[in-house]
Parts: structure tokens; sequence; C-alpha cells
């Protein structure tokens, strides 16, 4: 059998001497997994870099079979980021994220999507740093395990939303939310807290990806299963409080 689908390169390992085995993201079919022959020994190595955006075939005898990848390139982004390490970072940790969490071979369009749209911010976009937070948000929609915050959970008001509540994931109002507020995750104002003017600095998106990260660790990477957030998203935070810490000083 055979198909053909967009795709964004996840990862790539060695097999043999020659060969690679890739992970992709595709549109319509989710993560994928197979063989490319040669691929090693390739002039179009610079192909198989992770963020790559390519036309993926693959071909199997069988549907449970690895079965084999030929790709042709459609966008490269690491070339045109590697001198910023920020964005080489951003790119490494959202790239992790999608190849661990997300389950093979079970579609899941919107992520795909969205970090489409976080590659497109990367090559230039000031604000990719937000992209990547709604990202990681997007993947634990897809997940089964999005974030409601629209509301409060407890007045059901619109207005001064400030925190986010650890078990249910509801948005809570700074009202409602102030007796027990250290029990509660911060909304950052990039996703609709205090203020509402979708701006952010350092420490917002700090507190987004502490937000985003807390649920993925609790739903999707919980202790003891064998399974972990990737290191490259926790230096990309070093990067970023770094970055508040300046912000902070001057």
């Amino acid at each position: 059998m055979q198909w053909t689908d967009d795709a964004i390169l996840l990862k790539s390992i060695p097999h043999g001497e020659t060969s690679l085995v890739v992970s992709l993201l595709t549109r319509s079919r989710g993560r994928q997994t197979g063989l490319i022959r040669g691929a090693q020994k390739s002039r179009q190595r610079g192909l198989y870099e992770i963020g790559n955006r390519v036309s993926a075939t693959w071909n199997a005898r069988l549907a449970e079979h690895l079965g084999a990848f030929r790709l042709e390139p459609i966008d490269s982004i690491a070339a045109v980021i590697f001198e910023d390490a920020l964005r080489l970072a951003c790119l490494d940790a959202a790239i992790a994220l999608a190849d661990i969490s997300l389950p093979e071979r079970e579609p899941h369009g919107q992520a795909f999507l969205a970090l489409g749209v976080l590659l497109d911010s990367l090559r230039g976009d000031e604000s990719y740093a937000v992209a990547h937070l709604r990202y990681e948000l997007t993947l634990l929609t897809e997940l089964g395990f999005g974030l409601d915050l629209a509301a409060c959970a407890v007045t059901g008001a619109t207005a001064e939303l400030a925190y986010v509540s650890p078990r249910s994931g509801r948005a809570v109002s700074l009202a409602a939310g102030a007796a027990y507020k250290e029990r509660l995750l911060i909304l950052p104002r990039l996703l609709g807290g205090l203020g509402r003017d979708g701006t952010s600095d350092p420490q917002d998106l700090l507190d987004g990806l502490a937000l985003s990260g807390f649920f993925f660790e609790r739903s999707i990477f919980p202790a003891g299963q064998g399974r972990a957030m990737p290191l490259s998203r926790a230096r990309y935070i070093e990067r970023l409080t770094r970055i508040a810490a300046s912000a902070t000083k001057s």
C-alpha cells in the first residue's frame, strides 16, 4: 500500500550503515515512522533536519509494517535560524514534544497546523514564543486535555481572569481565587489573563509554559510511566529564564 502527505520532520535515527529511521508529523495521518534507505550517504542529508517540511510518500506491503519513505523538500527552517540560539531552542523543544507526546498513526490535524504556524513564526516573527505556547496548548487539546480559559469556573465571569485551577484546567477570576491563590496556576496575559491586551514579556511566557507544562506532566507524562518532558524544553525554558532575569535587572 502507498500514501503521500505533507509532513514535518520530527526525528531521524541512523539505521545500519546507510539508512535512517525518520519520524514525521503528517497533515492527515498523524505521527508516522518509516525507513529511508541510503539517506546517510545521500547528498541531500540536509533534507533530514528537524522542522523541515516535506512531501512524504510511504510504501509498505502491509499497513502495520514499518514501511519506507521517499521525501521531497518543501521548506527548511533550521538553516534560516541557525544563528539564533533562542529560536533554535524553541524549535528543538516544540519538535521533541510532538515526537514524544503524539501517538503513532493517529490523526492530529490541529497539531500539524499549530506546528506549521510556529515554524512560520520562527522565520522572523518576534512573537514566535507566543506561537510556541499556543502550539503546546493545542497539543494538550488534541490529546484530550484542553484547558477552558473562557470564563471563571466559580462565578462564570469573563472579566479579570487571573488563575487556572490545577484540578479542572478552568480559569478562575481574581476575586474568586483570592482566598487560595497559592494553590492556583497563573493565567498569563497573552492567554486572557488580567489586562487581556495580548502582550507578553519573558516572565509572562514563563508563566504560560509553567501552565502548559503542569498539565503535560500530570496528564501525558505522569511520574513512573517511563516517559518525561523532553530535556530540550527545559533548555529552552532556561534560556527564557535568563532573559527574564536580565529584563528585571535592567
